[in-house]
């Protein structure tokens, strides 16, 4: 099927989409908003309802600089514990334009882990350093295969670089995941906004 372009060659005059084409919704599940919060836990929400679950973080803040902002997966026990294989990479630009670059960081990823994943490292603690972004968490519900899940964040540094954080990987148990939490790898959340959605 060809999607139709405007007359004027540009997508801006499209208002809806061909009727051939599933656009999908997102459906606000929880928000949670952090105050000195050692942890953010969602623990409800997460089920077979949906096929895709999606985080989303609005000036997460912490209490502490450069700490590390951290997500652990809980596969039917009370701990965030789930067996972890992952990736992560950043780019990073400094505010003098003295230092730019882009690489794998092996310090970050995991390999059958149960520890917590980290997706935003050195986060600044100055008044105005926050985090930004999205994670999302594949068919958490299925009960056969690995769980997927991936992340986009950018990061004010501690030292005054902007990054752009990925990190990806899968939680290697057949259990569904039934939660998931976010914390910092020293002191607490100071503030910050969570939102979960599910994608339909």
């Amino acid at each position: 099927m060809a999607i139709k372009v405007a007359n004027n060659q540009s997508l801006t005059a499209i208002t809806a989409l061909p009727s051939a084409v599933s656009g999908g919704a997102m459906t606000l599940l929880e928000t949670q908003t952090a105050s000195s919060s050692s942890t953010i836990s969602f623990t409800s929400n997460i089920d077979s309802t949906y096929d895709e679950y999606v985080f989303r973080f609005y000036n997460i803040h912490p209490a502490t600089d450069n700490a590390e902002f951290t997500v652990g997966f809980r596969d039917g026990s009370t701990d965030y514990d789930a067996t972890k294989t992952t990736t992560y990479f950043n780019t990073y630009h400094d505010e003098a334009d003295s230092g730019t670059g882009v690489g794998y960081n092996t310090g970050q990823d995991l390999a059958q882990s149960t520890g917590f994943q980290t997706l935003a490292e050195d986060v600044g603690a100055d008044a105005d350093q926050n985090i930004g972004g999205h994670l999302h968490l594949f068919s958490p519900s299925n009960t056969t295969f690995v769980k997927h899940y991936m992340s986009r964040m950018c990061v004010t540094h501690g030292g005054d670089y902007i990054q752009d954080v990925y990190t990806a990987g899968y939680c290697n148990v057949t259990a569904a995941i039934d939660g998931v939490q976010f914390k910092f790898s020293s002191g607490n959340i100071d503030s910050g906004v969570i939102k979960l959605y599910g994608i339909s």
